[in-house]
Formats: structure tokens, C-alpha cells, sequence
């Protein structure tokens, strides 16, 4: 029987998985949309990765999510539409036809999340970015595909902000991590893509007060869900997207993609990964 014969099914595949909010996510839409579906966790270790992803119809799945340690190779095995491509790495994979497509759905998670926590907040004309990793290629592509003028990129590993701003071109100025205070008072939106203020991990160090009165603030980091750096913001007044609100968003368009309904993130849904995150 084939996988669309049956309920379809999406899945996460990861090493390891068994961290995951996505399939407790999936779930909530599936049943508020009413539709006969599911999504399982699948670890799969790196050495596997190739052959279950391209026999992912036979394996009974529509399309899967790809974490960690397999977005890049995830890419190659499929066929990546351009923001997959210019991110390097494809998070959602699924079918058209027989062939597997794949896009990086990070771009809309964090540009979505800012749209419903800071409306306006594409009127800054500069944005500081701390990071140059995958999240960070993510973030930078959507900030200038929606005509941020001008990102300033820092990263403790300078080389990496060099080749990071030779991809995008002149709109991305790779920064000093120790010039960051001086862009402070004219960034309109910081953007914190590294782990630190991750639980575990030593809080990002950043003067808030420094920031004009009107910046966002946005941490990719949902563990913990208010992070030193987000704190520091609220108690100034500023506005902040966090990193759940990135998660929930990122988890739209797969859904959409394997289930033919566009879900919503509402309140409830994130109230519900929210107390799951809590949980001791």
C-alpha cells in the first residue's frame, strides 16, 4: 500500500530527535484541521541518512523535516529551491510528483514571528546580527529580501562573517564582535543567532541600553523561552520576538506542503509547547 493510500505521514529525521517539539506541533494542527495524518520522530544516524531519505515515499512518508546533524546533506540528496540554496542547508523535504524537493523554511519562521510580534519592524534601515552559522544565513536572506538596507554582521570567528557577507554581497558588513557597541545606538533590530543565553551557555553580552527606543529585539534561542538578552529588552520596553515564536512559524509551510491546509500558530498552540518546554 502506498503512502498515499494510507493517512499520510510526515516525519523529523535527526541524531538525535528525540528532543523535539515538531511532532507535538504537527499533532495540534492535525487534529484542530480534522485531517487523518501523523508525524513520527525518526533517528537516523549519519551513515543511514542517504538511503532513508531517498526511499522516504517507501518508508510510508509525504515529506519530513531534517535537523541537526543532516540539513546540508539533506540539500544534495534533493532538489533545493532558492532559499534552500542560498542558506545552504534545506530543513522540509517533500514530493512533486516523484521527485523530492526541499526548502528552508527558517526564512519564514523568523521573518513571520517578527511580523506578529513587531509589526513594522522592516522599517529599520540597520540590523545587527550576532552569528554566522546556518540560523544566521537564514536570518540575513530574509532581512534583505524584505529590503533591510544594510546588515552588520559579527561573529567571534571573523572569517566566518567574511564569507557569510561575500555570499549576500555589499548590503552585509562583516563586523568586530568588539566593534558591536558602537552600531548599537543605530541598529533598529538585533538578532541573536548564536547558543549563548542557551541554557548551559554563558548569556550574549550586550549594553540594551545602547539600542535606540524604538529597536526589536529577536533571540533564536526558545531554551530558555526569556534569555538574558530578551529580559534585558522587555525591561527596557522594547519589542522582542523569541525563539518558540521562530519555532512555531519555521513548522507553517511543511505542514501545508504534506497536509494541503495552511494551519495557524495561535495562542493555544504556542501555550501548549510552551508548558511542554516548562516542563520539569
Amino acid at each position: 500500500m502506498t503512502a498515499e493510500a494510507k493517512a499520510r505521514a510526515a516525519c523529523l529525521i535527526g541524531w538525535p530527535a528525540a528532543h523535539s517539539r515538531s511532532p507535538l506541533i504537527h499533532h495540534y494542527w492535525l487534529r484542530k484541521l480534522g485531517i487523518a495524518g501523523g508525524y513520527n520522530i525518526e533517528a537516523v544516524p549519519p551513515e543511514g541518512f542517504a538511503e532513508f531519505v531517498l526511499h522516504l515515499s517507501t518508508h510510508g512518508f509525504v515529506g519530513a523535516n531534517v535537523t541537526i546533524p543532516h540539513k546540508e546533506r539533506a540539500l544534495i540528496l534533493s532538489k533545493p529551491d532558492a532559499r534552500a540554496r542560498a542558506v545552504g542547508a534545506a530543513n522540509t523535504l517533500w514530493y512533486e510528483g516523484d521527485e523530492l524537493r526541499s526548502t528552508n523554511t527558517d526564512i519564514e519562521g523568523f521573518i513571520n514571528n517578527l511580523d506578529a510580534c513587531a509589526p513594522g519592524w522592516d522599517a529599520a534601515s540597520d540590523a545587527l546580527v550576532f552569528g554566522a552559522g546556518g540560523s544566521a544565513r537564514a536570518v540575513v536572506f530574509g532581512l534583505i529580501e524584505r529590503g533591510i538596507k544594510r546588515v552588520h554582521l559579527a561573529n567571534r570567528t571573523p572569517e566566518r562573517a567574511r564569507a557569510l557577507a561575500d555570499q549576500f554581497g555589499a548590503s552585509v558588513d562583516p563586523v568586530s564582535w568588539d566593534a558591536t557597541g558602537e552600531l548599537l545606538p543605530r541598529a533598529s533590530l538585533l538578532v541573536n543567532t548564536t547558543s549563548l543565553g542557551m541554557h548551559g551557555q554563558p548569556p550574549l553580552k550586550v549594553d540594551v541600553g545602547l539600542l535606540p527606543p524604538h529597536a526589536v529585539v529577536a533571540d533564536l534561542v526558545y531554551v530558555p523561552l526569556q534569555t538574558p538578552l530578551l529580559s534585558a529588552a522587555r525591561a527596557r520596553g522594547l519589542k522582542t520576538a523569541d525563539g518558540l515564536g521562530m519555532l512555531l512559524h519555521q513548522a507553517v509551510r511543511g505542514f501545508e506542503l504534506w497536509f494541503g491546509q495552511r494551519p495557524e500558530v495561535t495562542s493555544e498552540l504556542r501555550d501548549l509547547v510552551e508548558a511542554d518546554l516548562t516542563k520539569v
